[in-house]
């Protein structure tokens, strides 16, 4: 695992073994962040990393000088390794140890990026509830955006504030943004991307 770009380009990382996790491979990672580049200047953005597992994307975001970043997961190993990673880069990053919805339930703080990598096992309705949660709530700022890594096997675009995807390998990001388009104008878009 690689830190891709910004002050700790070419850095690697290396988790202990036995995590559960199934990290973003650094191809993916890096095709993500270079369709983040055309619409954001990362310098301060506010980042809600959920399922963080070992920290991958919350490294990458804090290596760009995103701060503050909240990174959560249940699983305790996970935590551990987030902050032990923070503090020897001394990265601006909360680990918290929760379950994601019981933390999106009680959040009251809104972010400019939020990310989301469940296990892909999930079924639908689980992953539909990261999206319901986050809008009911504002949870994401006015010119922010949401970003869920799913299979192809989960179908996330009929989702309300759904702007595109992008499919890399086995992975799939769908990327949500608060639009002021009416459904029209927004399902035209959604069969756009999909075509492409």
């Amino acid at each position: 695992m690689r830190i891709i770009s910004g002050k700790y380009k070419g850095r690697r990382i290396s988790p202990p073994k036995g995590l559960p996790v199934r990290p973003t491979t650094d191809m993916s990672k890096e095709a993500l962040f270079n369709v983040l580049n055309n619409h954001f200047s990362f310098e301060g953005l506010k980042i809600l990393d959920l399922f963080a597992g070992t920290g991958n994307i919350s490294y990458e975001f804090a290596s760009r000088g995103c701060t503050p970043i909240t990174s959560v997961d249940g699983d305790f190993g996970c935590v551990k390794f987030i902050k032990q990673v923070a503090a020897e880069y001394d990265f601006n990053i909360a680990a918290t140890k929760s379950d994601v919805y019981t933390y999106l339930e009680r959040c009251k703080t809104s972010y400019d990026i939020i990310f989301a990598d469940p296990p892909y096992g999930f079924d639908q309705k689980t992953f539909e509830k990261i999206i319901e949660l986050v809008f009911e709530r504002d949870l994401l700022n006015s010119e922010g955006m949401m970003i869920i890594e799913h299979s192809k096997y989960t179908k996330l675009n009929h989702m309300i504030h759904f702007s595109f995807q992008k499919s890399y390998g086995g992975s799939i990001f769908s990327f949500f943004e608060i639009t002021s388009g009416d459904d029209e104008e927004e399902s035209e878009i959604t069969e756009d991307k999909e075509e492409e």
